[in-house]
Formats: structure tokens, sequence, C-alpha cells
């Protein structure tokens, strides 16, 4: 039952990565083909534009999720590529406890870096 859990949310992951990323690519890089009209023009890498995005609670909120889903589904996917290799009982339970450690320690810093940056931008004056 834990692993068709895990595996459902491993694939939900997956889903929200598909959105996200596609969300990202139509604002930053698709604009112009498509006519959604960029709500910052000029270059995505202009440093207006990434003053604004920083201020943006949206694109805070949208990176953190962003964040959760990658982490979980590529280390979720990497242990299941290892556990293919029939490791034993206690190299999974090292290997099952060192991805949630390291997934955990990334989500925890991503989230602050993301969090963080509106009152940066606001400091910076941007």
């Amino acid at each position: 039952m834990r692993d068709r859990t895990l595996w459902t949310w491993h694939l939900f992951a997956g889903l929200v990565i598909l959105v996200f990323l596609g969300l990202h690519m139509v604002i930053m890089h698709l604009d112009a083909t498509l006519h959604v009209g960029n709500p910052f023009p000029g270059g995505a890498v202009d440093w207006a534009n990434v003053a604004a995005r920083m201020k943006s609670m949206f694109f805070a909120i949208t990176y953190v999720v962003l964040l959760g889903a990658a982490l979980f589904h590529g280390l979720y996917g990497f242990r299941n590529v290892l556990f293919e290799l029939n490791p034993g009982g206690g190299l999974r339970r090292l290997v099952d406890a060192g991805f949630t450690l390291v997934g955990l320690a990334l989500f925890v810093f991503g989230a602050w870096v993301a969090l963080a940056a509106p009152g940066v931008a606001m400091r910076m004056g941007g």
C-alpha cells in the first residue's frame, strides 16, 4: 500500500512539474510566439524583470511548489532505480533515510530562498 501511495505522489509530482514548467515556458520564453502578453516585457533576465518577479508572491509560491514536486519526483525516481539493483533491507532503509533528509534539507533551503527573495528585492531597490 505504501509503494502505491508513493507512486501516485510520484505521478502527481510529474504532472505538477509539467504544468508549472509549461507555465514558466509560456511566461518567460514563448510570449512573442504565442502572443500571450508577457507581464514582464523586455528580457526575462533584465534586472527590473527579475526584481519584479522576486517581489511577486505568485512566483515565490510557484517556485516552492515546483521545487517540492521536482525534488520528490527526482529523488523518488532515483530511489526506485537504486532499488532495482535489489539492495539488502539495511541499505534500503539507509537510502530512504538519506534521500528523505537530503530532500527535506534542499526543500527547506530552497523554500527559504524563494520566500526571502521579495524582501531582498525590496532592500535592493528593485
